[in-house]
């Protein structure tokens, strides 16, 4: 292989890479906003795809997420590549804020009491993986209760996305005029 290393990784050099990015979190996110802004089409197909995509992370069921935004991104003229990047909304850092705020959420819109709730036991709900089981006490509120934040989420970033998809194109296209002004002159 030609970019193997020298001396392999040890197992605890893995678990902390796996764990923490080499570059840390900034320059993750760092290239994760050039990947968006790269991303080909209008500033209204790609932060109208970027916010389905963050949209759809809201929802409790993991693993279509991006079956749900993908097929609505193309529905509202959206990029489905930044759909499918909005999805990314959902990852091991945010998941524990999402499922109890979502829970509680559809709790009071389901006009539930939340204070004297019974005892859910979660692994043998789960064991027996009966969905009729679940949706009652937990998929009907979360479902129901990430509209709300998810709406307001994906408005945030839509609006982001746009104003900065749109200055990141207008401060390139000047740069490129001026470029070719200085070819041109020379």
């Amino acid at each position: 292989m030609p970019f193997r290393r020298r001396t392999p990784l040890g197992f605890r050099e893995r678990l902390v890479r796996a764990v923490l990015p080499p570059g840390g979190f900034r320059r993750s996110l760092g290239y994760y906003r050039l990947k968006v802004m790269r991303i080909g089409g209008s500033p209204h197909a790609v932060a109208a795809g970027l916010a389905v995509g963050v949209v759809s992370a809201w929802t409790p069921i993991l693993g279509i997420h991006i079956l749900l935004a993908i097929p609505v991104a193309y529905l509202l003229g959206g990029s489905m590549i930044a759909a499918a990047l909005g999805t990314a909304f959902a990852n091991p850092l945010t998941l524990p804020i999402i499922w109890p705020l979502t829970w509680e959420i559809g709790q009071a819109i389901l006009g539930r009491d939340t204070s004297g709730h019974s005892h859910l036991d979660l692994a043998a709900l789960f064991s027996h993986l009966d969905l009729s089981q679940l949706w009652r006490p937990i998929l009907e509120p979360m479902l129901i209760g990430s509209i709300p934040p998810g709406l307001a989420c994906g408005l945030v970033f839509y609006v982001v996305t746009y104003c900065a998809v749109r200055s990141f194109r207008n401060r390139r296209l000047e740069r490129l005029t001026a470029r070719a002004a200085a070819l041109k002159s020379a």
